[in-house]
């Protein structure tokens, strides 16, 4: 591990990177075997992942070809081209004309050599234990395709999931995207309106769901909203019950239950002739599998579709190529089957990885039989399951920060550890300190981004090339990614900040928006604010010393006082170095109303004890930023609030406070987790004019 050179990376770019790690041995990786063949097949010298990208950015076709035969994708009929246009993302371009393929059937069956009888899943609770061989899955998704045979399911069908992060509900996604159907799933702790909000827009035909879910410790019944959700979609042909608590029972009462809500042990036995043999219906490429929203911060979450090859070849990417992750290798993402990430993780099937499915609060584990609330849960369940790649939230990782956890400390060796994974928010440049003090010198530290809107990444992990302290280590390959200003000028090789762009068409852009005015919303998400290319909505900025990509937080929470724009995590982060005793959590967002001059920076503070805040905190706060910042950054003015709005994912929901802070008439939908709080902003933006 190198030594430490200094402390962070200020606004001006001028201090010294600080690298954190190198990989101890990267020809025997398989990014550098792939690099290999490039130069044999190209007649290429490259010797560096940055002139590997370089490359794959200017010839899309070679690269994503060369990704299709290398990471290994299962088609009944070959391709005739890779892309019908590779220079306009919209309208979108059709990938891999003419070929045949199934989505689940490449999961289930990777290219990659797996033992049948070796773990495809293990997957844990607070309270129990469960491993899954590939031929037991590939078993269990037979019963259940079996059950959705009988109920006629079709090719483009929905199936809605209102389920946890477990076996039963990978299984359900196999099965629906086995025969041509499209998966959608919402976790159960979501309210109702919120499922509705999004379901309704869809109109599944099934909806499988878990009796109840058990999280910190207690039991939260599931079925009530069951109810309330089956009597708003009558596009449902039946509902079926996973008993997930076996003391809750099954059982949905009201008259819009008759006859429509089966438990999975009658579902996956109505078929009085189940098929023996598995079937994987052979689809074009493009064909949807997948349908994830946005926030809907502010009106009805978008539907956002996903087709299988653009969700399959970007995972396997990054997945085998990115992250080197071979066969056997235990994967682990902490999240729910709502955000993006649960897609990612379970694609690491394709690439013969064991999933590791976690449902539960990751501060409680299981001991001795019972569960027990524990701040090292996670790296216990490290140890005893030898998860290699472990990925999380900067929040999560943030919070151990804040209690300085050490598994070492505690005799937790987790020898099996390669890698640790952080998305959600910028992780902050003091936790990455943190992460290699905690875990140890001699993981790849994978500070990644993407989004919702491309079920993957822009920014990914690399053996490659080193991890340097508050950086995403390299944009993955085939993404053509910039950082422009707001008049369209590239300012990625300034190390200025910018909006996040992508320039040339990539395989994972959704293959469409759900409804009748889809064509139109999904041109004004992207294309908008720059004619023809993709606009991301996150504010970054390149580090021209090492090539590394440094987020800001979103181009919504972009700040701009007198004129000079930041990011509110640059905030965050002097927060979080500074005074992690005091403060929570923050939000900090910028205020323009029509009659303003200029936009005041508002930072509201979640106080871990009210009698913290006080006006020598305010100054110390406002002489931290200045120092390290500048002295445009100060905020203008510093207040406590009781909560911060977070979307059902964790994100802090800076656009629509802002909105009601400059005066704006803002309905928020109900994917804020925490709505209610919101109603406090409004009453300070009245009192505060």
């Amino acid at each position: 591990m190198a030594t430490s050179i200094n402390d962070g990376h200020p606004i001006n770019g001028s201090s010294e990177p600080n690298m954190l790690w190198q990989h101890p041995s990267p020809h025997d990786t398989q990014m550098w075997e792939f690099l290999q063949r490039v130069n044999n097949r190209y007649n290429k010298s490259f010797t560096t992942y940055d002139e590997l990208f370089q490359w794959s950015i200017k010839d899309i076709e070679q690269i994503w070809g060369e990704i299709w035969e290398y990471c290994g994708i299962r088609a009944s009929q070959p391709y005739k081209t890779v892309v019908t246009d590779n220079k306009t993302m919209f309208p979108r371009p059709t990938w891999f004309d003419g070929a045949l393929l199934n989505f689940a059937e490449n999961l289930l069956y990777p290219t990659q050599h797996v033992d049948e009888d070796a773990p495809a899943v293990i997957a844990a609770t607070e309270t129990t234990r469960e491993t899954v061989s590939w031929k037991e899955l590939r078993e269990r998704v037979r019963q259940c395709q079996a059950g959705m045979l009988a109920m006629k399911l079709q090719s483009g069908d929905r199936v809605a999931g209102y389920v946890a992060n477990h076996t039963n509900a990978l299984v359900a996604m196999l099965a629906a995207t086995s025969l041509g159907a499209i998966w959608t799933a919402v976790s159960p702790d979501t309210g109702v309106t919120a499922v509705l909000d999004r379901m309704i827009q869809i109109e599944p035909v099934l909806l499988f769901t878990d009796n109840a879910v058990m999280y910190n410790g207690k039991t939260h019944p599931v079925l009530p909203k069951v109810k309330e959700i089956m009597a708003s979609m009558p596009s449902l042909k039946a509902t079926i019950v996973f008993e997930t608590v076996a003391s809750m029972g099954t059982s949905v009462e009201g008259p819009e239950s008759a006859n429509k809500v089966l438990t999975y042990t009658s579902f996956t036995s109505m078929n009085p002739s189940p098929p023996k043999e598995q079937h994987f219906e052979q689809l074009p490429p493009d064909h949807p599998v997948y349908i994830l929203y946005s926030s809907g911060t502010t009106g009805a979450p978008k539907c956002i579709v996903h087709g299988a090859i653009g969700t399959l070849i970007q995972h396997k990417k990054e997945h085998i190529l990115q992250s080197d992750i071979r066969p056997g290798d235990r994967l682990f993402y902490f999240t729910t089957c709502t955000w993006m990430m649960w897609h990612w993780l379970v694609s690491g099937l394709a690439s013969g990885a064991t999933l590791i499915l976690y449902d539960g609060s990751p501060f409680q584990y299981l001991s001795n039989g019972s569960s027990v609330k524990d701040d090292l849960a996670m790296p216990h369940l490290i140890n005893e399951l030898r998860i290699t790649q472990f990925g999380t939230s900067a929040k999560y990782l943030s919070v151990l920060e804040q209690k300085s956890i050490l598994p070492h400390n505690h005799a937790l060796p987790l020898k099996s550890l390669k890698a640790i994974y952080s998305t959600g928010s910028p992780l902050a440049p003091s936790t990455f300190q943190y992460v290699y003090k905690a875990f140890g010198p001699n993981l790849n530290l994978g500070s990644i981004t993407g989004g919702t809107d491309i079920i993957s990444l822009f920014g990914a992990p690399c053996p490659l090339h080193p991890v340097y302290e508050g950086e995403i280590q390299v944009l993955g390959l085939g993404m053509a990614v910039q950082a422009w200003d707001y008049t369209g000028k590239d300012v990625s090789a300034s190390g200025e900040p910018g909006d996040l762009v992508c320039v040339r068409p990539f395989p994972c852009q959704p293959v469409r928006f759900w409804g009748p005015t889809g064509e139109s919303k999904y041109r004004a998400s992207y294309f908008e604010l720059f004619e023809g290319v993709w606009h991301h909505g996150d504010f970054v900025r390149f580090r021209p010393e090492t090539r590394g990509l440094v987020m800001l937080g979103r181009s919504d929470g972009i700040l701009k006082p007198s004129g000079v724009r930041f990011g509110s995590a640059e905030i965050y982060n002097v927060l979080l170095k500074h005074f992690p005793e005091e403060i929570e959590d923050a939000l900090c967002i910028g205020r323009r109303r029509e009659t303003d001059t200029d936009e005041t920076v508002m930072l509201f503070l979640k106080m871990k004890d009210d009698g913290l805040f006080n006006d020598g905190l305010v100054a110390d706060i406002k002489a931290v930023v200045r120092k390290e910042l500048s002295a445009r950054h100060v905020p203008g003015i510093i207040d406590r609030c009781p909560e911060i709005p977070v979307t059902t994912n964790g994100k802090k929901v800076e656009g629509a406070v802002k909105q009601i802070l400059c005066g704006m008439n803002v309905k928020t939908s109900a994917s804020v987790a925490n709505a209610a709080c919101l109603d406090w902003y409004r009453e300070w933006a009245a009192t505060h004019q």
